[in-house]
Formats: structure tokens, C-alpha cells, sequence
């Protein structure tokens, strides 16, 4: 199981939020692209990057900065935020980002989710972001009347093989991830599952484990606010994890 360290950025800082409310924010660093090397020294494989600014107004804003840390670093990103049409996914993927993650544009349109599958396959991952098993949307400011179930389902029958899973009631709240809601994602899917969060032990990514083992598809875990506050030290969960 793959740890996977977060990185949000608004107004170019390094900034986490509690349940993505903005009135909720505490910048930790003027230069995300340093905190993005720290994680890289202390053994990320990959680092989850959200463009907050995007996510609320639904348009890339930090793109150049992202652009700019990505080429800063030996390890790989996943990028969201604001990503709702091609031609801002095309600039990422030409970068080589690892994935690319998509959220609002796809509940919007099944067809446009189903021509980025087709066109970009893996480099693709479907963030679903759930409150009170609804689908929520706009940088979490909308929550829709879509099941979360039953939109895991269609995404699986459209081709997707993985998502970013986030339980916005435990995030940046650190109290623990939802893990009912976690368990009921995985009996419900075959599709490969990033867990985000309410990470806020290392004891959180040993029950993580032993789900995974139960179920046998958690990909990864994303780790944000524990890991600023230094309630997870990124090198022991990573050894917890036996990241590879």
C-alpha cells in the first residue's frame, strides 16, 4: 500500500483546510515546491497535488507553479483541481504527470469522462468525493444527490480502473478516516481504491492495512494534515505501509 503525502496549494502557498471549508485554512509554507522536496527526501514515490483555487472555481490557477515543482523533483505527482476540459489535461499528461484527476467534469458529462478514459487511460483517476454518502462536487462546495454507490458503479462500467475515495466529514479534522464508509467502497467495487481522508495515526495505516488485506484493493493512502502537524512522521508510515 502506497503512502502518499498531500500537497494543496491556494494562492500559491502550501495550505490544508478542515472539511475543504477556505474560512478553515492554515497555510504551513510560502513554497510548496520546498515541501514537495522534503517528502521526496523522506521517501515519497509520488505526491498528490491539489490546485485549491482550481477545485473552487473550476480552472486550473496554479498550473504554472505545478508545472514548475514537478520539474524540481525526481518522483511523480497526481494533479487535480479544476481539471474540466481537454486541453488542461493534455498539458499535464505532456508533462508527465503520473495521473491526472478528475471530479466535477465527469459528473457532468458521461460522455466526456468516457473519451478521457479511452484517450488517456491509467494516466486517468476519478475522484470521488463523498458527504454523507453523496457525491459532492465544485471543490466540495455542492453536494449532489448522487449515491455514492451507485456512481462508484457507473464509473466502473464506463472502464475506470481507480479512484481517489475522500470522506469530506474526516478531512483536516484528524479523528480517523471513515472506515465503515471505506469497507462499504471496497465491497462495492473491483476498481483499484486511494483512500483520503482523517488520516491521523500511524495505528490509522495499520488498520488500513488489515482492510486491504481483507478486501485486497487499497492502492494507496493520501496523507495531508497529520503530516504537517507531526502527528505521522512520513518515513514511519511509509515503513508501516512496506511501501515498495
Amino acid at each position: 500500500m502506497q503512502i502518499i503525502p498531500a500537497i494543496d496549494i491556494r494562492r500559491g502557498k502550501c495550505v490544508r483546510l478542515i472539511r475543504g471549508d477556505v474560512r478553515d485554512e492554515t497555510v504551513y509554507s510560502d513554497e510548496p515546491g520546498d515541501i514537495a522536496k522534503l517528502w521526496q527526501i523522506q521517501g515519497a514515490k509520488l505526491i498528490h497535488v491539489v490546485d485549491l483555487d482550481g477545485a473552487l472555481t473550476g480552472k486550473p490557477k496554479n498550473m504554472p507553479l505545478i508545472l514548475k515543482i514537478m520539474k524540481s523533483l525526481r518522483i511523480k505527482i497526481e494533479v487535480g483541481g479544476g481539471l474540466r476540459d481537454e486541453d488542461d489535461i493534455k498539458k499535464y499528461i505532456n508533462a508527465d504527470v503520473k495521473r491526472v484527476i478528475l471530479s466535477t467534469s465527469i459528473i457532468a458529462s458521461e460522455e466526456f469522462l468516457e473519451k478521457m478514459i479511452d484517450k488517456y487511460k491509467d494516466k486517468i483517476v476519478i475522484g470521488v468525493d463523498a458527504k454523507k454518502d453523496k457525491v459532492a462536487a465544485k471543490g466540495w462546495k455542492d453536494v449532489t444527490g448522487i449515491d455514492v454507490i451507485d456512481f462508484i458503479k457507473k464509473l466502473e462500467s464506463k472502464g475506470v480502473k481507480r479512484i481517489i475515495y475522500t470522506d469530506i466529514n474526516t478531512d483536516g479534522v484528524l479523528k480517523g478516516p471513515n472506515f465503515k464508509g471505506i469497507k462499504n467502497i471496497l465491497r462495492n467495487t473491483n476498481m483499484k481504491v486511494i483512500v483520503s481522508g482523517g488520516m491521523a495515526k500511524l495505528k490509522h495505516v495499520d488498520q488500513l492495512m488489515g482492510i486491504d488485506k481483507h478486501y485486497g484493493n487499497i492502492e494507496g493512502v493520501i496523507i495531508g494534515k497529520a503530516l504537517y502537524t507531526g502527528d505521522i512522521e512520513l518515513k514511519e508510515a511509509i515503513k508501516a505501509a512496506k511501501d515498495e
